[in-house]
């Protein structure tokens, strides 16, 4: 079936996923759709969002719908902010490109990971009318990434995006018993892979090999890698180093306590990203949706709050800008759509979740995004 023809037969975010789950490995999609340990940090954030009750206002005119958005000082078309994920180019061999070009036609910003599968400059390059922002993780080496720092500075880079959930890896057990390693390997269980999902490895195998944003090469599992970059010993104190070394927006992600938000600020933080890391660190943490209004209230105006973890649907980004949020990073979802279809996949991603938040507006009776609020949206019980 042609690609337009099997997108176009995808009608939500959910579609997209089991397109995505018939046409890559099983490591590979597992990768994306699991989480950590039991999951029950994924499981709590996607039933969080099925608990909101929305409170819509009738005899409001809601021919046309507003979904702009300013983000970080600058206007995006879309509410979103498609989020970063590490080794994009193994879902699909166009990778961070392709998803940059996307977020580009849509007007919204991309992240890319340290962890991404191309390299800082040759994402400017082959994107230049996009907005990109950058993804840090502190290095063991702090040189390291200053020169990382430097580097997304010199190429037009807006925004730094500084993760802090991952003193250590998350026990991500799909991987483990998936043997996933980074790029896949050639054993036996993926040489039989080989022939349920022929296009796939042709293309692994067939174009340049995985550059990475921040390193070199790599060959190992993807708690290895995790190993050798994270630095457990990264303390708030490096917030203000590394306020000193970036100029743009500094926005913190992986927030799970008002506190925290609190101190983040206090130290320069421009935005905080109100996250469990897509329940890929640690399981049982804070459910984003139930911590974010509290954020809000904490932060106040001195900051913009963002959210991630759960969101499948226009519904769920609704939800949580009537929580209080500014904006919501996409992760699986866009990479379902990769997965799917390549370039044209995320292009449907953002068909169906700007179609769904137009409909939920429309039904609330609320013609602009920036009008809606917590008298249209209640909180799910905790």
């Amino acid at each position: 079936m042609p690609t337009r023809d099997r997108l176009g037969r995808a009608n939500t975010v959910d579609d997209l996923r089991e397109l995505a789950r018939r046409r890559t490995p099983r490591s590979v999609f597992d990768y994306v759709d699991g989480a950590a340990e039991a999951e029950i940090s994924l499981d709590r954030a996607r039933a969080a969002f099925r608990r909101v009750v929305f409170h819509p206002r009738i005899l409001r005119d809601v021919a046309s719908v507003d979904l702009r958005r300013r983000l970080l000082g600058r206007d995006a078309a879309l509410p979103l902010v498609l989020g970063p994920t590490g080794f994009t180019r193994m879902m699909h061999h166009a990778g961070e490109c392709a998803v940059a070009r996307a977020a580009a036609r849509a007007g919204v910003p991309y992240t890319l990971s340290t962890m991404g599968t191309t390299s800082i400059e040759g994402l400017a390059t082959a994107v230049p009318g996009g907005r990109t922002w950058f993804q840090l993780y502190l290095w063991r080496d702090r040189d390291a990434s200053k020169d990382l720092v430097a580097r997304a500075r010199d190429a037009g880079f807006d925004t730094l995006v500084l993760t802090v959930d991952t003193p250590v890896a998350g026990a991500r057990l799909r991987d483990v018993r998936n043997g996933m390693t980074i790029p896949p390997a050639l054993g036996l269980r993926t040489i039989a892979d080989m022939s349920r999902h022929p296009r796939w490895w042709a293309n692994l195998l067939t174009t340049e090999p995985l550059e990475f944003a921040s390193l070199s090469s790599w060959a190992g599992t993807v708690a290895d890698l995790a190993g050798q970059m994270f630095d457990p010993s990264a303390v708030l104190g490096d917030l203000d180093w590394l306020r000193g070394a970036w100029d743009g927006a500094l926005v913190v992600k992986g927030i799970q306590h008002v506190q925290d938000a609190r101190d983040v600020v206090d130290a320069g933080a421009d935005a905080v990203v109100v996250s469990n890391h897509g329940g890929r660190q640690l399981d049982r943490a804070p459910t984003p949706l139930d911590l974010l209004p509290d954020v809000v209230d904490a932060v106040g105006d001195r900051a913009e709050v963002y959210l991630d973890t759960g969101v499948l649907t226009g519904a769920d980004v609704v939800a949580a800008i009537g929580l209080g949020a500014r904006g919501v990073l996409l992760g699986r979802a866009y990479l379902y759509g990769l997965m799917a279809g390549g370039e044209r996949g995320v292009d449907r991603m953002f068909e169906v979740l700007t179609a769904e938040m137009t409909r939920t507006l429309q039904l609330l009776g609320v013609s602009r995004l920036d009008d809606l609020g917590r008298e249209h949206v209640t909180a799910p019980p905790r």
